[in-house]
């Protein structure tokens, strides 16, 4: 470039929107506790490893307990997106629509790797935290009730049944991140599960109505 050029302007930065932000530091933060653990993650170590300022993130979660309620729903709105898609497409079956439940659940949870126990654990450590875990465990937990209910002759799934699955979820998956079984002995332990709590429902109506 001759000396008598003038150089052209440098392009400022984009400047991330709310939304784009958010998804920023909540990768960021998925990243971190991958790499480091849970206890690591601090609103003040978030906004050093995104590159912004403590301002910024305090602005967008408020608290650490924010934050991992943050993260919960991230998690959680992906399992509902991979759950949805796959219902909409499942066979119109007791098998069909449980092996969605149980692939989704278990595939989810391995896409997270091991972070979402941690943050599940997290969530448990304060009342504020296990009431936001509870409501989203309640609406997960209604959603298999309804689409698996057509499959119960009529009879109503149990909260009792319901919960037993939930906790079958959660240790089968935690198992597979953990190497401890593979993924596809936790799906089909999983499936199997899920079979089983909807047939005792049917079974029970039965046995009322003799």
């Amino acid at each position: 470039m001759s000396t008598n050029e003038t150089p052209e302007p440098a392009q400022p930065r984009r400047r991330l929107s709310r939304e784009d932000r958010q998804r920023q530091l909540l990768d960021v933060a998925w990243q971190l506790i991958r790499e480091e653990g849970t206890d690591a993650l601090t609103l003040g170590y978030l906004a050093e490893k995104a590159g912004v300022t403590k301002p910024v993130v305090y602005d967008h979660f408020t608290t650490r307990a924010g934050l991992l309620a943050a993260l919960y729903q991230d998690f959680d709105r992906r399992q509902t997106a991979l759950m949805d898609a796959a219902l909409a497409n499942a066979e119109a079956t007791l098998t069909g629509t449980a092996t969605v439940i149980a692939t989704a659940y278990v595939d989810c949870v391995l896409t997270q790797g091991n972070e979402i126990p941690g943050v599940i654990a997290a969530l448990a450590s304060t009342p504020e935290l296990e009431k936001i875990k509870r409501e989203y465990e309640a609406i997960f937990l209604e959603k298999c009730r309804r689409v698996l209910s057509p499959f119960a002759d009529g009879a109503e799934i149990s909260q009792a049944g319901l919960r037993a699955m939930l906790g079958a979820a959660e240790a089968l998956s935690q198992a597979a991140t953990t190497d401890e079984i593979s993924a596809e002995q936790a799906r089909d332990e999983l499936l199997a599960t899920i079979i089983a709590m909807v047939e005792r429902a049917a079974a029970r109506a039965l046995k009322a109505g003799d």
